[in-house]
């Protein structure tokens, strides 16, 4: 597996790295715990060393799988968690909560769910409105100088907001939902991010499962699957975007690799700093999203992709209302 930097900063990753959300949270069911570090062990075995969670995944459930299947090789990998949430007294209640002692009390949680004594990208989930970006950074400074964290990252956050962080403490990776069907980050955050030299971390690079062929019109999803409340699912979203899937696997077709992989091996060609980072709780997915690293795409390829997303207009927004009104903050 190639090896990237994130930016500017010495923070080197495989060029894919692995989405762990999924194992414990938002799409279903839970996987069996000793599935999912059997998969994040592969994973591994393939020369992924990048692998992302967050408190909120269970929530806190997943930090612990992924410290569990990673603690043999910890000095060999990177893992990045997140913060930025209070729970309701059903552990489901997401409440934004980005104060600076809750920043240090979901840092020690996060340590000792991941058993180990330093992380190595620590994300602020959401911007929180009620606490300037100012402190924030400036708490996770103070935690970078304690040796308990060692890069800084913010999730979802606007070009504004990034640059406030920056001043404060240098940024080293934005993570935000970028692919094929979410091109909103090239409009002001990918230029924001090559000024200041931060990296760029690519959640959902699929389109939630969508860009891989597999969902088809018809498809439903359960309540315990996140996609149940996502406009871009809905069966009219679906039947009218089932387009672009079309045009990606008729070039998936004539390369002899797959849809998904194009999607990937796209958003490899689209910057060195971009890392996505795709999710499945299926080995098979795995070993095909792993293959995309070593997909070329010519100049002729790209143009042929440029052409196919050109023609299709993406429909249903990417988020619910409520959802959607904490991004870009």
């Amino acid at each position: 597996m190639q090896k990237r930097k994130l930016g500017k900063s010495n923070l080197e990753v495989s060029a894919l790295g692995l989405g762990c959300m999924g194992l414990s949270h938002g799409y279903g069911p839970a996987t069996d715990s000793r599935q999912a570090i059997a998969l994040i062990r592969t994973a591994v075995d393939r020369g992924v060393t990048f692998f992302d969670t967050a408190e909120v995944y269970g929530p806190y459930l997943n930090e612990e799988v992924v410290g569990e299947a990673l603690a043999p090789v910890r000095d060999q990998v990177v893992i990045a968690t997140k913060f930025g949430f209070t729970f309701g007294d059903d552990n489901q209640q997401q409440i934004l909560n980005s104060r600076p002692e809750h920043i240090r009390q979901a840092v020690e949680g996060s340590l000792r769910r991941l058993g180990t004594d330093v992380i190595d990208l620590l994300y602020q989930h959401r911007a929180d409105p009620d606490v300037p970006i100012e402190d924030v950074a400036g708490t996770v400074k103070d935690l970078i100088a304690e040796g308990k964290v060692k890069h800084f990252g913010l999730s979802e956050a606007g070009a504004r907001t990034i640059r406030r962080a920056h001043a404060v403490q240098p940024v080293t990776a934005l993570q935000s939902e970028y692919s094929m069907w979410w091109r909103e980050p090239e409009v002001e955050i990918l230029p924001t991010l090559e000024e200041l030299g931060i990296g760029f971390v690519s959640f959902s690079p699929l389109g939630k499962g969508f860009l891989t062929g597999a969902i088809k019109e018809g498809a439903t999803f359960g309540s315990d699957d996140f996609r149940s409340k996502v406009p871009r699912f809905a069966p009219e979203a679906i039947k009218a975007n089932q387009a672009l899937v079309d045009l990606l696997g008729q070039i998936a077709s004539d390369k002899g690799v797959t849809a998904a992989q194009i999607a990937l091996a796209w958003l490899l060609a689209r910057k060195p700093w971009i890392v996505p980072i795709p999710g499945t709780t299926k080995l098979h997915r795995l070993e095909e999203n792993l293959g995309a690293a070593s997909v070329e795409l010519t100049e002729a390829d790209l143009g042929r992709i440029a052409g196919a997303l050109h023609e299709t207009r993406i429909q249903g927004e990417r988020y619910p209302a409520a959802l959607q009104a904490r991004v870009g903050r």
